[in-house]
């Protein structure tokens, strides 16, 4: 392969993870683009799990045997059939040598190629009939990170020492964008984080139930909101300090996060200050109610503050067409305005008679001078 081609090639691949949106695309632009470039029939990427001890497969592109899924959920090998990832770290670099690739064949040791640590390869090769790999290690901020593998099929020209050499370069680009693809997920991590209790921030709710409500109106799926005001927090601060008082937020949306596990696939956030809510997609509004009574539970066990106030609206009830979020979290809170003004130790419940749950309108919630209509709701921005 000419100079201009591998140059190109490079190229392609750095334009190829750069241009990914998250981290997923990233993995599968990294592959297919060392595999192109390598003139490969089939490429991996693979993650060093070190707390688990192993090899995990990212993402498969090419031609695929069986069993290989593009983006496998358990393909995984101990790392001690491939221990080079580790010799790499602890022998190789500490003595300057560069982290070099290396070529194994489905008829054993190549040239260049690592004696004494093929036989788990060259198995795999055999088992999978292709007739050679080249293996990248892919270092990121000063460690072992993992590894790209591209293999040709039995009967193509058997991977060289030159490709060897090419791969190590592609192997550093591909780090270069996956670090860079790394920075951009924390980014959008951040920003649909709350920074205090490392729960979702609003930013987060408003995404996920503008998504929710479209799904409610086109399946019919089911949609609740927990809305969530923290009782005392201001005394909290008042007499013993912020510090204290940030504490009691952490507490409670820890109880917050673990009330939400009840509900498969729940979204715990903080809207602000002391308010708080979980958003459900899917769950029966009677299990949304209960995980809301839990929730009113544990919060009052809590050693500081007093309890929560906790109102609840769920398309599943009585509550009329939701055809907007922006409905749905106006009856969350108005219920949740109700049981602070009540000191209710129960949520209260949108739509839903009788003495402990009483029907919850917006004419109900409405503070003194103030119309329905022009209450500005806490948590959302209208």
């Amino acid at each position: 392969m000419g100079e201009d081609i591998r140059l190109a090639a490079v190229v392609a691949l750095a334009q190829g993870m750069a241009a990914a949106h998250g981290s997923r695309e990233a993995w599968r632009a990294a592959a297919a683009g060392a595999c192109r470039a390598l003139g490969g029939s089939f490429a991996a990427l693979s993650v060093w799990e070190r707390e688990l001890g192993r090899l995990r497969v990212l993402v498969n592109v090419g031609e695929r045997a069986a069993g290989e899924e593009e983006f496998p959920e358990g393909e995984a090998y101990p790392v001690h059939q491939f221990p080079e990832i580790t010799e790499f770290l602890h022998e190789r670099w500490a003595g300057g040598g560069e982290p070099n690739a290396w070529v194994e064949t489905a008829e054993g040791p190549a040239a260049g190629g690592r004696p004494g640590y093929v036989h788990q390869r060259v198995a795999a090769l055999r088992r999978r009939g292709r007739g050679s790999c080249v293996v990248a290690p892919i270092v990121l901020n000063g460690r072992a990170w993992g590894e790209l593998y591209v293999a040709r099929p039995t009967g193509a020209p058997v991977f060289g020492r030159e490709d060897a050499d090419f791969a190590t370069v592609l192997a550093a680009v591909v780090a270069a964008g996956i670090a860079q693809a790394e920075r951009l997920e924390e980014a959008r991590r951040l920003a649909f984080t709350d920074a205090l209790t490392g729960l979702a921030n609003r930013r987060a709710v408003d995404a996920r139930l503008d998504e929710a409500v479209d799904r409610h109106k086109r399946d019919g799926v089911v949609v609740s909101l927990v809305v969530c005001d923290l009782n005392g927090l201001k005394r909290v601060n008042d007499t013993r300090g912020h510090a204290v008082g940030d504490r009691l937020l952490e507490r409670f949306g820890s109880v917050l996060s673990l009330c939400g596990a009840m509900l498969p696939g729940a979204l715990a956030a903080r809207l602000g200050g002391d308010e708080f809510c979980l958003l459900a997609v899917g769950p029966s509004a009677d299990d949304v109610v209960r995980t809301a009574d839990e929730l009113c539970r544990r919060a009052g066990e809590l050693e500081l503050g007093e309890g929560v106030a906790c109102g609840v609206a769920s398309t599943a009830d009585p509550i009329g067409p939701v055809r907007s979020a922006r409905r749905l979290f106006r009856l969350a809170d108005a219920a949740q305005y109700r049981a602070k003004a009540e000191r209710a130790e129960r949520p209260v419940v949108a739509g839903r008679g009788g003495p402990d749950d009483p029907v919850v309108r917006l004419a109900d919630a409405a503070p003194s001078g103030q119309t329905p209509e022009r209450r500005t709701f806490r948590g959302r921005q209208p």
